[in-house]
């Protein structure tokens, strides 16, 4: 646990949320700002930052209830569909230090659209390049 993290702060009940599934590794609660009503967050208990520093048991965990919540949503919010999102890093939007993942309910009525701008590589080349860069990492 770390003092300082709302995320565990939450987990410890020193910051009251509106859970909706708890497991002895996982929880999942209401997020107080939602994209769409019903956008829950699920988070390891324990504290872990960023996904590349979040060890693969709790990660697999961790999406076993994330995909709980997206059936929950679809079977008891009658979603037309669920977006499932995560972000690392201040620079990719991440404002919690804790790993965690956005269930997201969509509706075909919610009005809501992501602004992506989708963008082009230079050339076949270049994303070879990426790919290549990516895969020597690995």
């Amino acid at each position: 646990m770390s003092a300082n993290c709302l995320f565990c702060r939450i987990v410890t009940g020193a910051i009251p949320s509106t859970r909706v599934y708890e497991d002895a590794d996982t929880l999942a609660f209401m997020d107080i700002g939602p994209i769409i009503k019903g956008h829950t967050l699920v988070i390891p208990k324990k504290h872990y930052d960023p996904i590349t520093q979040t060890p693969e048991d709790v990660l697999a965990k961790v999406m076993v209830v994330v995909r709980k919540i997206a059936q929950a949503q679809v079977n008891g919010l009658k979603a037309d569909g669920v977006n499932v999102l995560n972000a690392n890093g201040e620079a990719a939007g991440q404002q919690v230090p804790h790993i965690h993942f956005h269930v997201v309910p969509r509706f075909k009525t919610d009005g809501h659209h992501w602004n992506w701008a989708a963008k082009k590589y230079d050339s076949l080349d270049e994303m070879k390049k990426m790919a290549e860069e990516i895969r020597k990492a690995l």
